[in-house]
């Protein structure tokens, strides 16, 4: 861990022109009827479909990421997932505009798990265009070992009950190979159905955890209630394509609206928050 410190403090810097075919497919992929054309703002966390990175082929890891080292830290644990993230939207990315993503490692840490040994590595994100900060972000990230051998899977929370407004997604191989693709997602979890159960344990394939978010703050779009300063997301249990599941929203009585997604066995797979402009 004395050498993974080491990271704490490395940058790295993209810039890319926001073009309007990722935002117009993600529009389709979530049954949206909406094109965005020179100009448009892109709807919050659609950053994620720019600035990916862009590794060859034979640098992939046994799990299809990118091969440990370079930016981020060679942590030897083998399992890799989106932990969570909170952000800042101060300004909207439009597309056409050229863009920079500067990247910082902010922390690595060691914890002790029920199911063993995990790493916890934390980035900031900042999207700018030209002088204008227009989003803020930490991204965790966690590292884990593959679990044992009939191992039983880790008890969830149960979700909230009741919603004000829900939607049921119905997690077919289309739709995670359709995020995965606009995302440049090779993580093998998300479309390999024998190495998602057969090495890594899970029911089937893996719903990704900015896909959940997505749909989490999709939901909230849908019900035009106002732009969005703030969003936190935690990744709690794991959805797979075995069973549909729905995405729920309700407003808080100090003005957030909490946003959460409910597995099809009542399981609370995220929790999220979402912050509103107020006037």
């Amino acid at each position: 861990m004395t050498r993974l410190t080491d990271w704490i403090g490395r940058t790295e810097t993209a810039t890319e022109t926001l073009r309007p075919f990722p935002a117009d497919a993600l529009a389709a992929t979530l049954d949206r009827d909406e094109r965005y054309p020179e100009g448009a703002a892109l709807p919050d966390l659609w950053h994620w479909l720019y600035f990916l990175p862009l590794h060859r082929l034979s640098e992939s890891g046994r799990d299809g990421h990118a091969a440990r080292g370079g930016f981020l830290p060679p942590v030897p644990l083998p399992r890799r997932m989106w932990a969570g993230s909170r952000f800042r939207f101060h300004a909207p990315l439009r597309v056409g505009a050229q863009a920079t993503k500067r990247s910082t490692i902010l922390k690595v840490e060691e914890k002790q798990g029920r199911s063993g040994p995990l790493c916890f590595v934390t980035v900031g994100h900042e999207l700018i265009d030209g002088d204008t900060l227009c989003i803020a972000e930490e991204h965790d990230i966690v590292y884990r070992e593959d679990p044992a051998p009939g191992a039983p899977a880790p008890e969830a929370q149960p979700a909230p009950e009741g919603s004000a407004f829900h939607r049921v997604i119905s997690p077919d191989p289309v739709l995670l190979f359709r995020y995965s693709a606009l995302t440049f997602n090779g993580h093998r979890i998300h479309y390999d159905q024998p190495y998602a159960t057969g090495v890594e344990g899970y029911p089937g394939l893996v719903v990704h955890g900015p896909l959940l978010a997505t749909l989490l703050m999709d939901l909230l779009r849908r019900q035009d209630m106002g732009r969005v300063t703030g969003f936190a997301f935690r990744a709690l249990a794991t959805i797979t394509d075995t069973a549909d599941f729905a995405v729920h929203g309700a407003p808080q009585p100090d003005g957030t609206v909490r946003l959460w997604a409910r597995r099809a066995d009542g399981a609370l797979a995220m929790d999220a928050t979402a912050t509103l402009e107020t006037s």
